[in-house]
């Protein structure tokens, strides 16, 4: 049960809503091209694939410093915590650049930041966040990140 006011009556909880980030907040950036089956009923991308842009954009930073194979590799992500704020729409056939840095790093976790820019706008559309926790492949048990992962990682540390 959650927590009760002086009344007994449910607490309210206060949302703490982010400024929108610049461009240049982010070490890696990724253009991506909207499509025609992105937009919903309400003529803008849908919420779900904003989280579609997140999951590219880390997977495609890690694949392209050679630290992730999705098919081979012994190591990988599995997304345990998610978020997103929106503060304006994209529709297709804007294109969109996801741009990635890094807020926190565990033992096998990491808290990755990413902001979506549409078009050549330079203040954030949406931005939000993927937590991942790297496993064994085989086992799904968590796993220390190895040293090579740590030192790609470290380039996009916010």
């Amino acid at each position: 049960m959650g927590s009760v006011n002086a009344n007994g009556q449910p607490a309210q909880r206060s949302v703490i809503r982010p400024s929108p980030l610049q461009i240049g907040d982010f070490a890696y950036r990724l253009s991506i091209t909207t499509r025609w089956r992105d937009n919903d009923v309400y003529g803008h991308v849908n919420n779900v694939v904003y989280y579609a842009f997140f999951d590219t954009v880390v997977n495609r930073y890690l694949i392209e410093q050679g630290v992730l194979d999705p098919e081979g590799g012994s190591v990988i992500g599995l997304v345990v915590e998610t978020q997103c704020h929106y503060f304006s729409s994209i529709s297709f056939p804007d294109n969109v650049v996801a741009a990635l840095r890094v807020e926190h790093i565990g033992r096998s976790s990491v808290c990755y930041e990413i902001g979506l820019f549409r078009n050549d706008d330079r203040v954030a559309a949406a931005q939000g966040r993927f937590v991942h926790v790297y496993v064994d492949r085989a086992t799904r048990r968590p796993v220390a990140l190895p040293p090579e992962w740590r030192s790609v990682l470290g380039h996009l540390k916010a």
